[in-house]
């Protein structure tokens, strides 16, 4: 086993003076008292001189260290002094110097965190505002005009405040959204879960979003005819909140006369991974740590022209880990897309 520097250093340091102190005793009593001192008293005053000589300046070097350190851990406002309790103290400068090395890279780390989620939560902010403000000046726009004389023109105020309610609607799916990412965030939201199939839930949502679809003139599929059903355990209205969310988003963003393919399959023994795949514009590799953040847009224009809250894929990401489950992303710049994402399969399936 390694011997500690500061163990060794006080080793020596005792040896030295046990030795110094010995033959001091030696001379002293040889030459001053004239007496010949015994061998057993001898070593029994150098092993106590030894070991009270060690302890003394082990303990003081153990001392001396812990309060250079803990003086430059105060000296820096920034480092949390309950850190320094948690560590045991070490008089070995080599492990004492690793620790310190650890502590600063563990802050440094902490500090880069937080200038981040900074830069998130500035960014939160802008967008929310952007997203707010631009259905509220719409609306205000149209009643303004409509105040101003419009309403008197039958056809123009009826246009006007269909216009007008649009912006209202997509106050409305703004507000909803970020209503149910709160709960969803607070667990605030009760889960009703139960068993439902998969396959047909996929099926109703390829009905509901058809008329979408063919406005782009993208296939809605399954990868295989599905004989038997995919039975998984969860909410399912929530479930179809998540499928519709992602092949909406598959459709806007997919490739004209382009295809979304849906794929399920066992997944880890007791899970389903379900799969939505296409051939759209993919997605860069830079942005997708971010785009299950709120209002996050990869292309700013392109997504504002397709319309919807920006609140899509971070509820998406909400509700599946509210089931305690997994979402993955896999995508290149003009490659296509796939969102995939896990359910807890039913047992006797």
């Amino acid at each position: 086993m390694k011997i500690k520097k500061t163990y060794s250093f006080a080793f020596w340091s005792s040896f030295y003076i046990t030795l110094l102190t010995a033959f001091a005793l030696f001379l002293s009593a040889y030459f001053l008292l004239d007496i010949w001192l015994s061998f057993t008293y001898l070593l029994l005053y150098i092993s106590i001189v030894f070991l009270f000589t060690f302890l003394i300046i082990q303990y003081r070097l153990e001392k001396f260290i812990y309060q250079r350190i803990k003086k430059i851990y105060d000296s820096v406002s920034i480092l949390d002094k309950s850190d320094l309790n948690k560590t045991s103290i070490t008089s070995d400068i080599d492990t004492l110097s690793r620790e310190v090395q650890k502590f600063a890279e563990s802050k440094q780390q902490q500090i880069r965190n937080l200038n981040l989620r900074e830069g998130y939560r500035r960014e939160f902010l802008g967008n929310i505002s952007h997203e707010l403000k631009t259905p509220l000046f719409t609306v205000q726009g149209y009643l303004l005009t409509l105040v101003d004389g419009a309403f008197k023109d039958e056809k123009i105020s009826l246009k006007y405040l269909n216009r007008a309610n649009k912006g209202v609607d997509r106050l409305i799916s703004i507000v909803k959204d970020l209503d149910l990412i709160s709960k969803l965030e607070s667990a605030d939201l009760n889960l009703n879960k139960q068993p439902f199939d998969m396959v047909k839930l996929v099926k109703d949502v390829f009905e509901l979003l058809e008329m979408k679809a063919k406005k782009r003139n993208i296939s809605l599929l399954l990868d295989k005819h599905y004989e038997f059903p995919m039975m998984v355990i969860g909410d399912v209205e929530r479930y179809e909140q998540v499928l519709t969310n992602l092949i909406v988003n598959s459709i806007k963003y997919g490739k004209i006369n382009g295809t979304t393919i849906i794929s399920m399959e066992p997944h880890k023994g007791k899970k389903i991974l379900v799969k939505v795949k296409d051939n759209g514009e993919g997605i860069k590799e830079d942005h997708l740590s971010r785009i299950f953040e709120r209002f996050y847009r990869v292309d700013q224009s392109r997504s504002r022209e397709q319309g919807g809250s920006g609140l899509g894929l971070s509820i998406v990401k909400h509700i599946i880990e509210a089931h305690n489950e997994q979402i993955f992303v896999k995508s290149k710049a003009f490659r296509g897309s796939e969102f995939s994402f896990t359910a807890e399969k039913l047992e006797q399936f």
